[in-house]
């Protein structure tokens, strides 16, 4: 991966342009699996009703748009944003391939700055995107900003294991692991080493819940998986 970009955004932006076409294979070899049943039980435990309109911020390539929906049902409609082409194009196919290309749009944008107007969308989701964006406050700002009054705010992201002998295995994991499976399966070591920098380097679940609160969000929660190395956080928007 080249390094000559002006700013890190570009340098991330290419760095998934990179890891596209094995993105999806990465994310289950580095979770055993588990980030299909993470997502599964977020979508159990969320507020998203038939026909209502939501979005997907730093949609990838697409396996949560598509869970959403099918949620929303033929009524409803989700827009799938996220900054790198390739991943959407992925997440094109997938969608083309599913039937849903009628309760989709998917669009190249920036989380920084949402092109959408206040008060806009039932519901807002994020998943495993806000540990690689430049100001994770600045986004949940736009992500509490776009969301309806009683509406719904997600994230579902990598963390910190408050356990210590959990948390020695997490770092050996990631901080090993991971960058060795990327060189093995992906050919991107380097890719896979930045990943596991910025897991290293994100917050942890009570950290994140008050990045919500002062993101304006409130009855905010969260629920831990895997022994704290993913979780869960739900925020609403209060009426004004």
């Amino acid at each position: 991966m080249s390094l000559t970009n002006r700013t890190p955004e570009h340098q991330v932006q290419q760095l998934f342009n990179q890891i596209a076409p094995q993105y999806d294979q990465m994310n289950s070899l580095i979770s055993l699996g588990t980030h299909r049943h993470w997502r599964h039980q977020v979508m159990t435990t969320m507020t998203i009703h038939s026909g209502d309109f939501a979005l997907d911020v730093c949609c990838g390539t697409g396996d949560w748009t598509l869970a959403l929906a099918e949620a929303v049902g033929p009524a409803g409609h989700v827009v799938g944003l996220d900054f790198s082409d390739q991943m959407l194009w992925l997440a094109d196919r997938k969608v083309r391939t599913a039937g849903l290309a009628n309760r989709i749009t998917l669009k190249q944008g920036d989380a920084m700055t949402l092109p959408y107007p206040d008060n806009h969308f039932n519901v807002v989701t994020i998943g495993f995107g806000l540990r690689n964006v430049p100001d994770a406050n600045q986004v949940l700002r736009e992500l509490a900003r776009v969301v309806k009054p009683g509406g719904q705010v997600v994230c579902l992201e990598t963390s910190q294991p408050t356990n210590p002998v959990i948390h020695a295995g997490w770092q050996l994991y990631f901080g090993q692991l991971v960058p060795l499976m990327g060189r093995v399966v992906a050919h991107q070591y380097r890719a896979y080493n930045y990943l596991q920098r910025s897991t290293h380097q994100f917050v942890d679940v009570q950290t994140l819940a008050k990045m919500f609160q002062a993101a304006g969000l409130a009855h905010v929660h969260y629920r831990p998986f895997n022994l704290g190395a993913a979780a869960v956080h739900f925020g609403t928007k209060p009426y004004q």
